[in-house]
Parts: C-alpha cells; sequence; structure tokens
C-alpha cells in the first residue's frame, strides 16, 4: 500500500465529515474502496484520521492564524482538509513523514482532488506555516 493512497481515503473520509457532521467514522469507511479491507491500509487510514480529528482545533488555529482574509469556513473543503492531513503529519508525524513529503502530498493530493488554484494555494499556505511556525528547522 502507498501512503498516497492512504492519504486519498483519508481525505475523502474528513470531506464526508464536513458536509455529515453526525457522520461516523466506521459508516464513513463503508462508503469507501475495498482497498480497506487491507489491514495495512485501513490501519494508516484510521490513524490519520483519528489523528486529523484529534488535533483539529489545534490545526485550525494554525491554518487560519497564516491565512488571513480566510476564514476556514469559506475555503473550499478539498483544501481545508488537505492541509489539515498534511499538517497533522507535518506537526506529529515528523519523526516518520519528512516535512518535504508533507507538503508535497499535499500539494498532488490538492492538485488532483481540488480546483485548478488548488496546488498553488495549499503550498503557499504550507511555506508560510513552517516560515513562520520555524518548523523547518
Amino acid at each position: 500500500m502507498k501512503r498516497r493512497r492512504g492519504r486519498e481515503l483519508a481525505l475523502q473520509i474528513l470531506f464526508q465529515f464536513d458536509f455529515r457532521p453526525m457522520l461516523t467514522y466506521e459508516k464513513a469507511i463503508r462508503s469507501l474502496p475495498l482497498e480497506l479491507e487491507f489491514p495495512e491500509v485501513k490501519c494508516f487510514v484510521e490513524e490519520t484520521v483519528k489523528g486529523v480529528l484529534t488535533h483539529k482545533n489545534e490545526i485550525d488555529e494554525i491554518i487560519e492564524k497564516h491565512t488571513v482574509g480566510w476564514k476556514l469556513d469559506r475555503m473550499a473543503s478539498v483544501d481545508r482538509n488537505v492541509l489539515r492531513i498534511a499538517l497533522y503529519e507535518i506537526l506529529k508525524r515528523k519523526d516518520d513523514v519528512p516535512l518535504s513529503v508533507a507538503i508535497n502530498e499535499a500539494v498532488e493530493l490538492a492538485k488532483k482532488y481540488g480546483t485548478e488554484e488548488s496546488g498553488k494555494f495549499v503550498n503557499g499556505v504550507l511555506a508560510k506555516i513552517v516560515r513562520e511556525e520555524g518548523l523547518d528547522e
């Protein structure tokens, strides 16, 4: 299993939560591909989704702090959730996900699932956060 695919599936689940707040994780995964039947895929997706949800307030505060003029709830759902996944990996999984990988994967996810401008937007926001929060050290 490639982590890129796990990130895609995690993004799909987080996207569902944006539009259906009462949705449970268990119900959300039922709507996804059979790949989640493989333990290593399911484990990675579950860890990512639960990690993002556990640290959502902290992550969202950081995003809002560095996106002046952009309210989080006005941001495209894909962009918002790609940023959340990337920041979860940057802040909480730095020992196993290099900074450059987290940023590159986020940009690729944004390009694939977002708008024409999503890749640039995500890259710019993450670069600003990393620089201003001193996370590149």
